[in-house]
């Protein structure tokens, strides 16, 4: 994760990147959030329905993890949340607990404000199944790209991803989530509106299409998968930024934890 995050362009001089389970602070506040919510609340969030539905015995550490969340964002007094649409009702918790951790013991967080991206590029779908969205925990590897995948793994999934029995290049996520979706990565990843790129690919059928979509998500991908094959390479650099990653965050956290303590009346003397 770290080689991939530094690969796409994260600058560990201008932005802290770290492992959470360095910071005990994380798992310190997510105790004092988990009293300020109820389980009623917490049973009603849509990944934890998703994920219990498929589990004879749910763990306590699904249920509970959106208020992991919220202090992971919390911790650091964050004002604005990139968040997916899937996302947003976990901020709504992060933003109630806020609010509520303020009313009761005085002005502490900030109320942290939801960026969502455009509606078609707010959830990439599944290549195997246009209706759903693209996940790595899918079990069927085709359903997605991921960053470190070949030449040859991006054209074939590619290839044979979803679309419909219509051989025009039309952007209706409507109508036609799978073909929409081709185009949206595709809009994406080159900057290039939905509507002119079909202007331009209205020679093409949704086949050959594909082979374009496969070009230019190979152009953008190869640079990035480069640099984290070289990043893995290095194991001791990623070590090292991730250490002064921690001590960073953890000097931030402290401020925050040690200001809680002392409003919720746990202040060691």
């Amino acid at each position: 994760m770290t080689a991939t995050l530094l690969s796409c362009g994260i600058n560990p001089d201008k932005s802290i990147l770290f492992q959470q389970s360095r910071v005990s602070q994380h798992v310190e506040l997510c105790w004092v959030l988990g009293s300020l919510t109820t389980m009623a609340r917490l049973g009603h969030l849509p990944q934890f329905k998703e994920k219990s539905a498929r589990l004879k015995e749910v763990p306590l550490g699904i249920f509970i993890y959106p208020v992991l969340q919220a202090a992971d964002i919390l911790l650091y007094k964050g004002t604005h949340v990139p968040v997916g649409e899937d996302q947003l009702q976990h901020l709504q918790l992060a933003q109630h607990l806020a609010r509520t951790f303020n009313n009761r013991f005085g002005e502490t967080f900030p109320v942290p404000k939801a960026i969502i991206g455009k509606d078609s590029i707010g959830r990439l779908k599944s290549l195997r199944d246009p209706l759903k969205k693209m996940s790595k925990s899918d079990a069927d590897p085709r359903s997605r790209i991921e960053l470190t995948d070949s030449s040859e793994a991006i054209l074939d999934k590619c290839k044979k991803a979803i679309t419909d029995f219509t051989s025009a290049v039309t952007f209706d996520p409507r109508e036609r989530p799978g073909i929409a979706n081709l185009i949206t990565i595709h809009s994406m990843l080159s900057g290039i509106n939905p509507e002119d790129i079909c202007k331009e690919s209205a020679h093409l059928d949704t086949g050959k299409y594909k082979l374009v979509v496969a070009k230019v998500v190979e152009d953008k991908l190869s640079p990035i998968r480069e640099k984290i094959c070289d990043l893995m390479s290095r194991p001791q650099y990623l070590e090292d930024v991730l250490e002064e990653g921690a001590e960073k965050a953890s000097s931030i956290a402290e401020l925050t934890w040690q200001d809680v303590k002392t409003k919720i009346g746990f202040k060691l003397s």
